[in-house]
C-alpha cells in the first residue's frame, strides 16, 4: 500500500531520501569551505617568509602571517550581517550558493598570487584583500547551513542533525593538513616551497565546483518556505535583530555567555595545538600534522555523541561543563606536551630553524593522547552549538541574529587567539603565557552562560509556522506503508 501525506502521494516520493541529503550536501559543501579558509592557517608559519620581507626579521614576518590568518576572522561579522540579511529576505538556500561560490573563487586565487620575492609589497596587500573576501563568505555560509539542516529537522532530532554540520570545521582542519602533508611529503620540501603550495589553494575550485553541483539541487527550507508564504518573513532583519532591545540582548548573551568561550576552546585545541608543537617545541611540520591530525580523526565522532545527548539533557550544560573543564585542564596538558615533546634550547645556530627549542624524538603517542583531550573538549563546546543558536532566536530573523554572534566569537574571540598567544609569549618570554587568554574567556562564558542563559532545548521552532514536522523528518520517521499524516 502506498504511503500517503496529507498533500498526497507525490510528496512521499519527493522527500523519502531529503534529509539525508540535506544533510550530506549542507555539511559536505561547508567542510569544503572550512577547508578553504583554514588552508591558510595550516601554512601560516610558511607563508611567513613567502609574503612578508625579510627585514622583518623571523618574528615579525611570524606576527604578520598570523596577523594576515587574523584578518580573515575579523570581518566574518560583517559577512555575517550582509549575508544574514540576504537569508532572512530571500531565502537560506541562494545565500550559501553565494558564499561558497566566493569562497571558492579567492581561495584559488591565493594559489595564483605571486610572492614577496615577485610583487613586493603587493604581495601581502592582495593576500589580506583574499583573506577579507574569504572571511566575508565563511560570515555567511555557516549560518546558513547550519539553519538550513535545523529547518528540515523535528524539534526532538535537531541537535543529532545539526551536530553533522559540526564536524565540518574539524573535517575541513583535517582535509587541509592531509592535502598539505601529502603535496609536502610527495614532492619535497624544496618543490613545495618553489611551487607546490599552490596546489592545495588550487584544488579548492574543483571541490567547489563539485559542491555548487550538489547544493543546486537543493530546495528552499520547508519552514522558511512556510513562514514566507504566511507573510511572517522579516523586511528588514537588520532592525529587527539590533533596533530591538530584547533581541540585542540575546546577540549578547549568545556571544559572552556561549559562542566566545566555545571559540577558544576550537581555536586553542586545535589550531594553537599545532602552532604550539611547530613555533615553540620545534617538532617537524610532518609529525605535528600527525600528532593533530590522528587526534581529530579520534575525536571527530564525538561531535555526533554530544549532539545527540544534548537533545535528551540540553545544551547548555554540555556547552558549558566543556569550558569549564578546558580552562582548568589547559596549564597541566601544555605542561605535559613539553615534557613528552623532549625539547632542547635552540642555540639560534641553524637560521632555518626558528622555533624556541628543538623536539628531535617527540613521544608521538602520547602527544596524540594530549592533542586528543583538547579536541575532545572542542567536541563538547561546539557540537550541541547550532542547535542551540537556532532555538535562540526566531525564524524571520535567525539568519542575521545566529551569524552575529557565532561569527564576533569565532571570528574576534577565536579567530586572533594564535595572534594573542604569540604576542603574549614575545612580551613575556614564557611558554605558557599564551593560554591566560583562551582560559580567561573560557571561565567568563561558563559564568555568563550559568546565570544568564536559558536552556534551548525544549523550544519548538516548528511552532512558528503551524507546529507540524516537516515532511522530510516524518518521511524518515514513518514506517514503510504506514500514514504520515497525524
Amino acid at each position: 500500500m502506498a504511503t500517503t501525506t496529507a498533500n498526497g502521494p507525490a510528496e512521499k516520493e519527493e522527500y523519502r531520501f531529503k534529509l539525508p541529503f540535506v544533510i550530506g550536501a549542507s555539511a559536505a559543501g561547508t567542510t569544503i569551505e572550512w577547508y578553504d579558509f583554514y588552508l591558510y592557517g595550516v601554512l601560516a608559519a610558511f607563508f611567513s617568509t613567502q609574503f612578508f620581507p625579510a627585514e622583518l626579521g623571523a618574528t615579525g614576518q611570524l606576527l604578520s602571517s598570523l596577523a594576515t590568518f587574523g584578518a580573515g576572522f575579523a570581518v566574518r561579522p560583517f559577512g555575517a550581517a550582509v549575508f544574514g540579511r540576504i537569508g532572512d529576505i530571500i531565502g537560506r538556500k541562494f545565500t550559501f550558493l553565494v558564499t561558497i561560490t566566493l569562497m571558492g573563487l579567492s581561495t584559488a586565487a591565493v594559489g595564483l598570487l605571486p610572492t614577496y620575492e615577485q610583487i613586493g609589497l603587493l604581495a601581502p596587500i592582495i593576500l589580506v584583500s583574499l583573506r577579507l573576501l574569504q572571511g566575508l563568505a565563511l560570515g555567511g555560509e555557516y549560518g546558513g547551513a547550519a539553519i538550513y539542516v535545523a529547518e528540515h529537522s523535528s524539534d526532538a532530532k535537531r541537535g543529532a542533525n545539526t551536530s553533522w554540520i559540526q564536524t565540518t570545521a574539524t573535517v575541513g582542519l583535517l582535509m587541509a593538513l592531509a592535502v598539505i602533508a601529502i603535496f609536502r611529503v610527495g614532492m619535497g620540501d624544496a618543490a613545495f616551497r618553489e611551487y607546490g603550495w599552490r596546489i592545495p589553494f588550487l584544488l579548492s575550485a574543483l571541490l567547489v565546483a563539485l559542491a555548487l553541483y550538489v547544493r543546486l539541487r537543493l530546495q528552499e527550507t520547508p519552514l522558511f518556505t512556510r513562514l514566507k508564504d504566511a507573510g511572517k518573513s522579516s523586511t528588514s532583519p537588520w532592525r529587527e535583530s539590533f533596533g530591538d532591545p530584547a533581541n540585542r540582548k540575546l546577540i549578547i548573551l549568545a556571544l559572552l555567555g556561549m559562542t566566545a568561550g566555545q571559540a577558544v576552546v576550537w581555536y586553542q585545541g586545535q589550531f594553537q595545538a599545532l602552532f604550539f608543537m611547530q613555533n615553540i617545541l620545534g617538532i617537524s611540520y610532518l609529525n605535528s600534522y600527525l600528532i593533530v591530525g590522528t587526534a581529530i580523526v579520534l575525536a571527530t565522532p564525538f561531535f555526533l555523541f554530544w549532539g545527540r545527548l544534548s537533545d535528551q539533557i540540553g545544551r547548555k550544560k554540555i556547552i558549558l561543563a566543556g569550558c569549564l573543564i578546558a580552562a582548568i585542564t589547559y596549564f597541566p596538558i601544555y605542561n605535559l606536551m613539553f615534557q613528552f615533546a623532549g625539547p632542547v634550547l635552540n642555540d639560534k645556530t641553524n637560521p632555518a630553524i626558528t622555533s624556541t627549542y628543538i623536539s628531535a624524538n617527540p613521544n608521538i603517542p602520547v602527544l596524540i593522547a594530549l592533542v586528543f583531550v583538547q579536541v575532545f573538549y572542542v567536541t563538547m563546546v561546539y557540537g550541541p552549538i547550532a542547535a542551540f543558536l537556532v532555538e535562540f532566536f526566531p525564524a524571520r530573523i535567525r539568519y542575521t541574529s545566529l551569524s552575529i554572534p557565532y561569527h564576533i566569537g569565532n571570528g574576534w574571540f577565536g579567530g586572533f587567539l594564535p595572534l594573542i598567544a604569540a604576542a603574549l609569549f614575545t612580551a613575556t618570554g614564557n611558554i605558557y603565557a599564551g593560554l591566560i587568554y583562551p582560559i580567561i574567556v573560557a571561565l567568563m562564558t561558563v559564568v555568563i552562560g550559568g546565570l544568564y542563559i536559558r536552556e534551548s532545548r525544549h523550544v519548538k521552532i516548528w511552532d512558528e509556522v503551524g507546529g507540524e514536522r516537516p515532511p522530510a523528518e516524518m518521511q524518515a520517521a514513518a514506517p514503510t506503508g504506514g500514514s504520515l499524516s497525524g
